[in-house]
C-alpha cells in the first residue's frame, strides 16, 4: 500500500471519528427516550411524555439551519480542519447535559429547561458536522471515487450505531431493571463524553484540504446570506433530494427501538440485536453502493432506491404489525436499510455536486438540515402521533413512502450525461451552480 493511499485512509478515519459523536449521541436518546422521558418530563401519560421526549429531541433539529449558515459559513472560510474541531466541542456540550444535568425530582423545572438547552446546542452544531465531514470526503477523493469516498461518512453512523446498541444491550444483561430506570441508564452518555478527548485529537491532525486550499477567496457570512437568499430554488432542490435519507436513517436507527419496544412490544434486546445488524449491513452497503454510482451514475440508484420506498415502505410494516416477530422485524428493518444505503450513497455526492465550491460546506448543510428539520429529525415524533391518532401501527410507513416520493421528484429534476465524471461545482452563485450541474448529474 503507497503511502498516498495509506495517508487518505487515516484521513477518512479521523475525519468521520468525529461524526461518530453526533450518531452515538442521536441513538442513545432514542434507545433511553422512555428513561429520558420519566427523568427530565413526567407526566401521568407516558404517551405525553414520550412526545415532549422526541418533541425536545425534534427541537434540536431546529438549530441545524442556523447552525448550518454560521458553522457551514465559519467552515468554508477558516478551513474544513477547523470547523470540523469547532462542531465537536460544541456537540460534547449537548451530550454532556444528558449525561450530568440533575432530574426534575431534584431540580424542578430547571432539569427540562437545560436539557432543552443542551439539544438545541447540539443541533446547532450538528447543523455542519455532517457535511463538513461529507466536504471533506468529496474534497480528498479521487475524481471517480466520490460515492466511495463519501459513503464513509455515513458509515461512519453505523459504527455509532452499532456501539450504542452493544452498550444498551450489555446494560440490558448486567444491570438491574429498577437500577437501570434510577441512573445507570445514563452510563453510555458518560462513556461518550469520556471518547470527546480522543476525537479532538483525531480531529486536529487533519491535514486541509488542496480543493480548500487553493481557492484565493474564501466568502464571509454577509456574501454567503446573500447566495442563500437570492438562490433559494437549490436550496430548496437540496432538501428535497435528501428527504428520504434524513427520514429513513432516523426511523431505522433512532426509532427503531422505540417501535420495537413500545409498540409491537418486543423484548429490549430484541430491538437492540436489530439495530446493530442494521448498521452493520449499512456500514458496508453504504460505500459499496457509492461505488455503484461512481461505476453507473446517481440517477439509476437514486430512481430503484425512491421507487421501491414508496411501493414497500408501508406494505412492509402493515406485515411486520400482522406478523409480530424477532425475526420479521429483523427482515423488515434490514430492507429499510438497504433502501437506506442504496438512496444515501449517491444523493450526498449529488447535494455535494450542486453546490459551488466557494459555499460548499454551507450550501451542503443548509440544504441538509432543512430537510432534517422540517422532516428527518422528527420522524420519531411524527410516527408516534401517526399511531396514537390512526391506531394503526404500520402508519410510520406513510411518513416513509411520502419522504421516498420527495427523492423520486428531486431526483427527476437532476438532468445532464454524467456526475461521476465531476470534480467539483463552478466557482459562480448557487443559481449559476445549479443550472451548471443541471447537465451534470446521469
Amino acid at each position: 500500500m503507497n503511502t498516498k493511499k495509506t495517508s487518505k485512509i487515516s484521513a477518512i478515519v479521523r475525519v468521520a471519528s468525529g461524526n461518530f459523536m453526533e450518531m452515538f449521541d442521536f441513538f442513545l436518546y432514542g434507545f433511553y427516550a422512555h428513561y429520558i422521558s420519566n427523568a427530565f418530563f413526567p407526566t401521568e401519560s407516558q404517551y405525553a411524555s414520550l412526545l415532549l421526549t422526541f418533541g425536545t429531541f425534534g427541537a434540536g433539529f431546529l438549530m441545524r439551519p442556523i447552525g448550518a449558515i454560521v458553522l457551514g459559513g465559519y467552515t468554508d472560510r477558516a478551513g474544513r480542519r477547523k470547523g470540523l474541531t469547532l462542531t465537536l466541542a460544541i456537540m460534547a456540550i449537548g451530550t454532556a447535559t444528558i449525561a450530568f444535568v440533575p432530574s426534575y425530582a431534584a431540580i424542578g423545572v430547571t432539569a427540562p429547561i437545560i436539557v432543552f438547552l443542551g439539544r438545541l446546542l447540539q443541533g446547532f452544531s450538528a447543523g455542519a458536522e455532517l457535511g463538513g465531514v461529507s466536504v471533506y470526503l468529496y474534497e480528498i477523493a479521487p475524481p471517480h471515487q466520490k460515492g466511495f469516498y463519501v459513503g464513509w461518512q455515513s458509515s461512519s453512523l453505523q459504527v455509532a450505531t452499532m456501539v450504542a446498541a452493544g452498550l444498551g444491550y450489555l446494560m440490558n444483561t448486567l444491570v438491574a431493571p429498577e437500577v437501570l430506570h434510577a441512573w445507570a441508564w445514563r452510563i453510555p452518555f458518560f462513556i461518550g463524553c469520556l471518547i470527546v478527548p480522543l476525537l479532538f485529537v483525531l480531529r486536529r491532525s487533519l491535514e486541509e484540504t488542496e480543493a480548500f486550499l487553493s481557492r484565493k477567496h474564501h466568502p464571509r457570512l454577509p456574501e454567503v446570506l446573500a447566495s442563500l437568499r437570492s438562490n433559494y430554488l437549490l436550496i430548496i432542490h437540496g432538501m428535497m433530494l435528501v428527504i428520504m435519507t434524513t427520514v429513513t436513517f432516523y426511523l431505522v436507527a433512532v426509532y427503531t427501538p422505540t417501535f420495537g419496544k413500545t409498540v409491537l412490544k418486543l423484548s429490549t434486546k430484541d430491538s437492540l440485536i436489530t439495530t446493530f445488524c442494521v448498521g452493520l449491513l449499512s456500514f458496508f452497503c453504504v460505500p459499496l453502493m457509492g461505488a455503484v454510482s461512481d461505476r453507473i451514475g446517481r440517477r439509476p440508484v437514486l430512481y430503484i432506491a425512491t421507487t421501491l420506498g414508496i411501493v414497500t415502505a408501508y406494505p412492509a410494516l402493515a406485515w411486520l404489525s400482522s406478523n409480530v416477530s424477532f425475526a420479521n422485524l429483523m427482515i423488515v428493518e434490514l430492507w429499510f436499510a438497504l433502501l437506506y444505503a442504496a438512496y444515501n450513497s449517491a444523493a450526498m455526492v449529488a447535494l455535494t455536486d450542486i453546490m459551488p465550491a466557494h459555499v460548499r460546506t454551507v450550501g451542503f448543510s443548509f440544504a441538509f438540515s432543512l430537510a432534517v428539520a422540517i422532516f428527518g429529525g422528527f420522524t420519531p415524533l411524527v410516527s408516534t402521533w401517526l399511531i396514537h391518532a390512526t391506531g394503526d401501527k404500520a402508519a410510520p410507513g406513510l411518513w416513509m413512502a411520502l419522504a421516498a416520493l420527495c427523492g423520486l421528484v428531486a431526483t427527476a429534476m437532476l438532468r445532464g450525461s454524467d456526475a461521476t465524471s465531476r470534480t467539483a461545482a463552478p466557482e459562480g452563485g448557487l443559481r449559476s451552480a445549479f443550472q451548471a450541474s443541471v447537465p451534470a448529474v446521469r
